[in-house]
């Protein structure tokens, strides 16, 4: 694509069978580019013929469609080890089908994820994008246009919601180090300046790690100053444009009021920098740790000061962690220090309340990451219809699950998990409700007993009074997934099920008509009543209003899906109102992470610490043992881990930011909330019909990925934010999804 900066890659396709027609068609237009092999990849002499030893990297692809994903992942895994065996040096990306898979992939000998090899887990992915979708609905759309590589071409001829959201599909994620102009600055003011003067969103950096460990990526760090040559995470159109950032020099551009003027300067000592830092990136990793030995370059003194700095500050840290409460992180007390006669554990002190000491002092996962709870077994967690009703849900989220007592597990962990992770406050953990058969949840109960409000409804998706038990007119997101195996004679009809329920929800009327209705006989009196019962009851009265997300199995059902949009059958998955609008999800947007990882790796790092609520390399150790989650007690060590971002969704109609609703400019917004809460501003979720003054006119959303800097804001818009963790929670929390 010509948007990288490397578009010259030969592909080389190897596979048993042989291509059908619409793919050697591509092979005929791609003919100087792309070759293809018939052949088995657990054959070393068709290894051989396809030159693997020579190849930059070995993409292996499943399929997404099989009947049996446990088997299609230990084939594929059986190919990574046939390659590994043939050139263990070579690099692997593999895709697999299901998240216990990937604990055999730690088997191999040699694979290291050090050297570039890599997994893209779809389950834990595509349930990750919806977890995160019930924090901010529209996030999975925005999340997979990033990695999806596109040009926009707007067009007078299309509507104007349609312009916006091309323009946004249009970003990408780049990597690019930062020029020495950025050393010594805060994360936020570095933010700042790329957003104002370069029109670049950064979003993370990556840090190393004082002690010379693991790389780690930070996304919106809210402390210590940047050093030399820190690697920066952009959203921006074109790996064009994000040079900037590295050529930017305070000296030369600080007035330069085009950014596209912003080119390479003749600044003497940004040469010699410049000439460093390549040097320093063919030499490796090992320099950092000598750079008291080295003679004092320009570069290596330009290195050590900041990495000083950042000694210091991290010095000045670990002296705080020793008083007894310091910003709000308590460090453990002896069990006998006790105060107002109640223990003293490892929590802050705004979570004490959410607690009950007599019972127990572990209340996140070993790592830190992860509320935990005491396994419960899923009889406690059983509603019948009744029990649902009686408890009064609200601000929840619906899991509408289909699955036959053997359909194979899609790993609801993968779902659950970035809901319960540790940066959130637990009352503030949304309760999940499962609507589904029992005789499957047993099975995939064993990687949820640890994860804390979950209830399961033994029902049907389907029926109507299992969905008013759960009050799903009340939910924040109602998710409907299918677990079932799509059948092999009509593949189109694998999301029969999905669709069904969608439309059955949508159809749905709330609000007490069906009791007036009895009590009255004239059908227009009780329809006033009704006007009177939905004052009193927050929640849309009509189902097309419930926030949803479907997931999809394939791309051309979602022309089903909304029934008011004029999408045509062949229209692109990515251009379709339900995926602009973030209410459908389809697996196979997943596919473009696959040469996203290959150009890039950091990406998909990101993007997994980004949508998994902060899975480590530690977290997949303990997760392969099988057991599931481990509890921990709170240190100051694993209380620190909470202090990461997260995704949440801002209104701009109430609240300290209602200010820019009328009419001011999206940079405004961006540096106010930089500069007043942390909060790193990433898109917009923009109502599609914008003057909604009746009923009738629809309420739907569409997402805009990094809008233009001189973009106008309405104040029914909602941002998208990247939330900085709060220990005390202020007055203007933002920590509520507001909608």
């Amino acid at each position: 694509h010509e948007d990288r900066d490397d578009v010259d890659v030969e592909v080389v396709f190897l596979h048993r069978a042989e291509p059908d027609l619409e793919f050697e068609g591509l092979l005929k237009r791609q003919h100087t580019r792309v070759k293809y092999f018939q052949g088995s990849l657990m054959n070393a002499m068709d290894l051989e013929r396809a030159k693997v030893h020579e190849a930059d990297a070995c993409l292996v692809l499943a399929n997404k469609y099989c009947p049996d994903p446990d088997a299609e992942d230990a084939a594929n895994i059986m190919r990574v080890i046939s390659m590994k065996n043939y050139c263990e040096e070579s690099r692997i990306i593999i895709q697999l089908m299901q998240y216990h898979n990937k604990a055999y992939l730690l088997n191999i000998p040699s694979w290291d994820w050090k050297q570039g090899d890599d997994v893209i887990c779809l389950a834990e992915l595509k349930l990750g994008f919806i977890a995160q979708s019930c924090l901010a609905p529209g996030f999975s759309t925005m999340m997979a246009n990033l990695f999806a590589m596109r040009s926009f071409i707007t067009s007078p001829d299309m509507a104007a919601w349609q312009n916006d959201y091309l323009q946004g599909t249009g970003c990408e994620m780049y990597t690019e180090t930062l020029s020495p102009s950025f050393s010594g600055m805060t994360f936020s003011q570095a933010s700042e300046l790329c957003f104002v003067k370069l029109k670049l969103l950064l979003l993370a950096i990556e840090v190393k790690p004082i002690d010379g460990g693991d790389t780690k990526i930070s996304i919106n760090p809210q402390s210590s100053k940047m050093p030399a040559n820190t690697v920066g995470f952009f959203i921006a159109q074109s790996a064009e444009e994000v040079k900037r950032a590295w050529f930017y020099c305070k000296a030369c551009h600080e007035d330069v009021k085009d950014e596209n003027l912003i080119k390479k300067c003749k600044c003497k000592h940004l040469m010699t920098f410049r000439k460093g830092v390549r040097a320093i990136q063919l030499v490796g990793k090992t320099m950092a740790n000598k750079t008291g030995a080295t003679p004092a370059t320009p570069f290596s003194a330009a290195l050590s000061k900041p990495l000083l700095n950042i000694k210091n500050s991290v010095m000045a840290k670990e002296e705080n962690g020793s008083k007894p409460v310091m910003n709000g992180r308590p460090t453990n007390k002896p069990a006998d220090q006790q105060k107002n006669g109640k223990m003293e554990v490892g929590i802050a002190d705004d979570q004490a309340k959410d607690f009950d000491f007599a019972k127990t002092e572990m209340k996140y996962d070993s790592t830190g990451m992860f509320h935990w709870t005491p396994a419960r077994s899923i009889e406690d967690c059983i509603l019948d219809r009744n029990q649902a009703a009686m408890t009064v849900l609200n601000g929840h989220v619906v899991v509408c699950l289909f699955a036959d007592p053997d359909s194979p597990l899609i790993g609801l962990r993968n779902l659950v998990m970035p809901l319960r992770a540790s940066n959130f406050h637990y009352h503030e953990l949304k309760h999940v409700v499962i609507v589904g058969a029992v005789d499957y949840l047993r099975r995939e109960w064993k990687t949820l007993q640890n994860l804390p409000k979950i209830s399961v409804l033994n029902g049907s998706p389907l029926s109507r009074a299992d969905l008013r038990a759960v009050n799903v007119n009340l939910c924040d997101m109602c998710v409907i997934l299918s677990a079932k195996v799509p059948s092999n004679d009509d593949p189109t009809l694998a999301d029969k099920e999905a669709i069904l329920a969608s439309l059955n929800i949508k159809a749905m009327t709330f609000g007490d008509i069906i009791t007036n209705i009895e009590s009255m006989g004239d059908s227009k009196d009780a329809l006033n009543n009704m006007g009177d019962t939905t004052v009193k009851r927050p929640g849309p009265i009509y189902g097309t209003n419930v926030p949803m997300i479907t997931e999809l199995v394939n791309d051309s059902n979602v022309q089903f899906l909304d029934q008011d949009d004029d999408d045509d059958p062949d229209t692109e998955l990515y251009l379709t109102q339900p995926f602009a609008c973030g209410t459908a999800f389809a697996v196979s947007v997943l596919d473009s992470l696959m040469s996203t990882t290959y150009f890039n790796q950091n990406a998909l790092t990101l993007i997994r610490s980004l949508i998994t609520g902060g899975a480590t390399p530690e977290l997949e150790i303990i997760l392969a043992e099988g057991a599931g989650l481990r509890g921990g007690y709170s240190t100051p060590d694993t209380l620190s881990h909470r202090d990461r971002c997260r995704v949440g969704q801002i209104s701009l109609s109430d609240g300290p930011l209602a200010t820019f609703g009328e009419g001011r400019k999206y940079q405004d917004l961006f540096v106010a909330s930089l500069r007043n809460y942390g909060m790193l501003c990433i898109g917009l979720y923009r109502l599609r019909d914008a003057a909604l003054t009746t009923v009738d006119a629809t309420s739907k959303r569409y997402v805009i990925t990094n809008p233009p800097f001189d973009f106008g804001l309405l104040p029914t818009d909602q941002v998208y934010v990247l939330l900085p963790f709060e220990r005390k929670q202020s007055r203007f929390s933002f920590s509520e999804t507001e909608v």
